[in-house]
């Protein structure tokens, strides 16, 4: 009889060993499919490929390297593999010159385009001040956005390298690359990045207070349609963008006024406070009927100082699930 099968049976993990080895890695594994891919919902995939994977290949993990640089390894090349047949995940302020002024016709929505998406904090876990800080700054919406400009490669070499801190060594074992390659590939990532990437001081938030004032000002102000109170919580050079709609808007007359003739209606909306990219933001619904509200997206808000520089408003219902939240309500 052929012993092969059993020896192979015998070396397979139980589930409680895989599970306590590589499990306290998925929330930042899922931050990282994240940086790359652009998508929650593709992200969230490319997990459990990469566990799969890790699964089947885990008798022949022989420890020359610690679990969570192999897992690294793992969901990085998976990446790699389902970017070659994904285009970028822009954001419209990445398509075209913006607006500023609100009377301009809407583009039509494209559905077509593969547009960035959020991610909803709850998704990446909470650890201690230091590790969360770290995670946000990786995550932000605008650092996210840039990265979309670079090749998936680059990409791959600058969130492994500035985000997660691995070494150039690691990194080229990674991607099955030298330490040369690995330095070149950095140097324009970063060289390109400049280019795109706001500065590090405008994605400064400020404190809990400050932040719950703001949020608090801006649902009430939406949710009862006081076009006056949003002109007091945005920057003068505030921006807003829509996807799946191309067209964008720039300065405080542009925002509020299409906000005020096309958007805010009293008791139109229902906001629910929540956090995305390290960042607070909103999931919204419209009214329905009575009492009934369905999901209509989610909205981020980049804070600067005290007031909203910038709001990303993703109208996609399909968002809302992700959030833990359902897509109708009663209130």
């Amino acid at each position: 009889m052929d012993a092969t099968p059993n020896r192979r049976k015998a070396d397979m993990p139980s589930d409680a060993e895989f599970a306590a080895q590589v499990e306290p890695f998925r929330t930042e594994l899922l931050a990282h499919c994240y940086r790359m891919l652009g998508s929650i919902h593709d992200a969230e995939d490319l997990v459990q490929e990469t566990y799969l994977r890790a699964w089947r290949g885990f008798d022949r993990f022989e420890g020359r390297s610690s679990v969570r640089r192999w897992l690294y390894k793992i969901a990085t090349m998976a990446c790699l593999t389902a970017l070659e047949t994904r285009s970028r995940r822009p954001l419209p302020s990445g398509l075209g010159a913006p607006s500023d002024d609100h009377r301009v016709a809407l583009a039509a929505r494209e559905p077509s385009v593969a547009w960035l998406q959020p991610l909803p904090d709850a998704l990446v876990g909470h650890d201690d001040p230091e590790a969360v800080a770290v995670r946000r700054s990786g995550v932000r919406l605008a650092f996210i956005a840039a990265l979309q400009v670079l090749s998936a490669r680059q990409r791959a070499v600058l969130t492994l390298r500035d985000v997660l801190v691995f070494r150039t060594a690691e990194v080229a074992d990674m991607l099955d690359t030298t330490t040369a390659a690995v330095d070149s590939a950095l140097r324009r990532a970063r060289a390109r990045l400049d280019q795109v990437a706001p500065a590090p001081d405008a994605l400064t938030e400020p404190d809990e207070e400050t932040v719950r004032t703001i949020l608090d000002g801006y649902v009430e102000a939406f949710t009862r349609a006081d076009a006056d109170a949003l002109v007091r919580l945005l920057r003068a050079d505030v921006e807003m963008e829509m996807p799946p709609t191309p067209t964008w808007f720039t300065g405080r007359p542009a925002v509020v006024g299409f906000l005020a003739r096309r958007v805010l209606r009293g008791e139109r909306w229902h906001l629910v406070p929540a956090r995305a990219n390290g960042q607070p933001a909103l999931v919204a619904y419209h009214r329905a009927g009575e009492g009934r509200f369905e999901a209509h997206g989610v909205q981020v808000l980049t804070l600067s100082g005290a007031r909203i520089a910038r709001i990303t408003a993703f109208n996609d219902p399909g968002l809302v699930p992700t959030f833990g939240l359902t897509s109708t309500i009663a209130v």
